[in-house]
């Protein structure tokens, strides 16, 4: 009987392996980055506000410019997950890499870690916006730096929660508890907050996490 169950099961993970490859699906292991930016076109990128507003890929980087808008990656939702990205702000400039947000989002729709320097709000890079803020400069303007994000709901002592673990360049600042699971699961977006500020992205990437 064990023979038997062990050779259906094996038979019925071939077949679903068939399928998934005559489909053309893609199934990503828990610890595979997975690309959302290409380095070359805005595919999978959306505008979201000002008509006035731009976003254009140069030098291989999304770059922000202009009115208030947000980029928005269309192609999928993500719940628990690690997210990375290269970033650069100019001085003066502010902007914001945003996750579990909406479709067509406002600047308050969704969890915001805060791109920030030297702008005059004096909430600094790795903050997460309206719910845990750093005032200390981390990183210098027109410096690239790599922003990661570990994001996950959980529980602690049988309370629903929402874990984001913040990192700038490899250094981890802190893990946030969000007892008020405030945004569920969402679109990543990227910021452009006004005309002072030019924002550059690159090599962006996710890995799904169970649930």
């Amino acid at each position: 009987m064990l023979v038997r169950l062990t050779r259906m099961n094996r038979s019925i993970f071939f077949f679903f392996v068939s399928m998934v490859m005559s489909s053309g699906l893609i199934v990503a292991k828990e610890d595979t980055w997975i690309t959302l930016f290409d380095g070359k076109t805005l595919d999978g990128w959306e505008k979201v506000g000002s008509e006035d507003s731009t976003w254009d890929v140069i030098d291989s980087a999304l770059t922000g410019t202009g009115t208030p808008s947000m980029l928005v990656y269309t192609k999928g939702t993500f719940k628990n997950f690690r997210y990375r990205a290269e970033v650069r702000i100019n001085d003066g400039g502010n902007s914001g890499l945003y996750f579990r947000t909406s479709r067509k989002p406002k600047f308050t729709d969704g969890y915001e870690a805060q791109i920030d320097s030297t702008h005059k709000d004096p909430i600094r890079t790795g903050s997460i916006y309206g719910f845990c803020h750093v005032y200390k400069d981390l990183v210098q303007p027109n410096e690239w730096f790599t922003y990661e994000l570990e994001v996950r709901d959980d529980q602690w002592r049988r309370r629903d929660l929402t874990r984001i673990k913040v990192i700038v360049n490899g250094d981890e600042l802190y893990e946030y508890l969000d007892f008020s699971k405030a945004f569920p699961e969402g679109h990543f977006a990227f910021q452009q907050h006004d005309p002072g500020s030019v924002v550059n992205i690159r090599k962006v990437e996710v890995m799904p996490l169970a649930d």
